[in-house]
């Protein structure tokens, strides 16, 4: 395929009921970090903040500086989206090539959390197939960005990790 997907889940563990009033921070920068070089440093980020009801996003692009603060790099805007409610249709939105999705999703983890404690006790000796699913039923928020490859280097590796940052 032509194309990598991002997703980076947030605020995890959300009751249903939880979910319809949970949002994403207006003062939290969301930040995948693309290292295409092999060095364990980032050589391209792609950003994500909220802004009312818009997600917006920005990058892939080199970062001002590396590391653990980061500058919105407004200069690379990309595209918004509108984020999607709960329980609605889900709103993606493309511009200049790029996909794009924030709203609340079920939580994709699953963990026997039970049986590992069973594990841990030493009363079983391995999981079940198949498993109790712990989280079932929970939800996150989720942002979700796809972007051709061609965006990203020329390197069939990428090490690719994801953070959120707090305004300062």
């Amino acid at each position: 395929t032509a194309n990598m997907v991002f997703v980076v889940n947030t605020q995890g563990l959300l009751s249903p009921t939880a979910t319809a009033a949970a949002t994403f921070n207006e003062n939290v920068l969301i930040e995948v970090n693309i290292d295409n070089t092999g060095d364990n440093v980032e050589d391209l980020v792609i950003q994500a903040i909220k802004r009312g009801n818009k997600m917006y996003f920005f990058g892939p692009v080199a970062p001002e500086k590396t590391g653990a603060m980061s500058t919105v790099m407004t200069g690379a805007a990309k595209g918004s989206v509108e984020i999607s409610g709960y329980g609605k249709t889900p709103i993606t939105a493309t511009e200049n090539n790029m996909t794009f999705f924030a709203g609340p999703r079920d939580d994709p983890f699953f963990f026997d959390l039970g049986q590992f404690k069973s594990i841990l006790g030493g009363t079983a000796t391995g999981f079940n197939n198949p498993g109790t699913d712990t989280f079932a039923g929970t939800n996150v928020l989720s942002t979700i960005i796809e972007v051709p490859k061609s965006m990203l280097g020329t390197s069939t590796t990428l090490n690719v990790w994801a953070e959120t940052k707090k305004k300062k």
